[in-house]
């Protein structure tokens, strides 16, 4: 597991660079010239375990992420705003993917499949 790497000379935080011409990782201080060979080519790792029979669960603030599509052209049910954003999903026991909504109003996150 990749921990983090501090300067030798001034004991600032080390971050990952590229060093494109060798095609090597390296950890670089970003307030000195001082740089080392990574040990590693993992940057940073996640590892999820779960138990048999538990699902990864959805995010809780997915309206809020930048990187999900956004739609002007659905309604909320429940709360009747016009903006949701959307992402594909299997529903439970089927093989078909459908899309779901999440509605983007502050404080109702009401869901729904397409």
């Amino acid at each position: 597991m990749s921990t983090m790497k501090y300067c030798c000379d001034c004991n600032n935080i080390l971050y990952p660079k590229e060093d494109k011409e060798q095609r090597i990782l390296l950890y670089a201080c970003q307030n000195c010239d001082h740089q080392e060979i990574a040990d590693s080519n993992c940057v940073y790792k996640i590892e999820v375990h779960h138990s048999f029979g538990e699902h990864t669960q959805e995010l809780q603030d997915v309206a809020a992420d930048p990187t999900l599509p956004r739609t002007k052209s659905v309604q909320c049910a429940k709360c009747g705003n016009g903006e949701a954003v959307f992402f594909q999903a299997n529903a439970k026991g089927e093989k078909d993917i459908t899309l779901v909504f999440v509605c983007c109003k502050p404080n109702c996150g009401h869901r729904w499949r397409d």
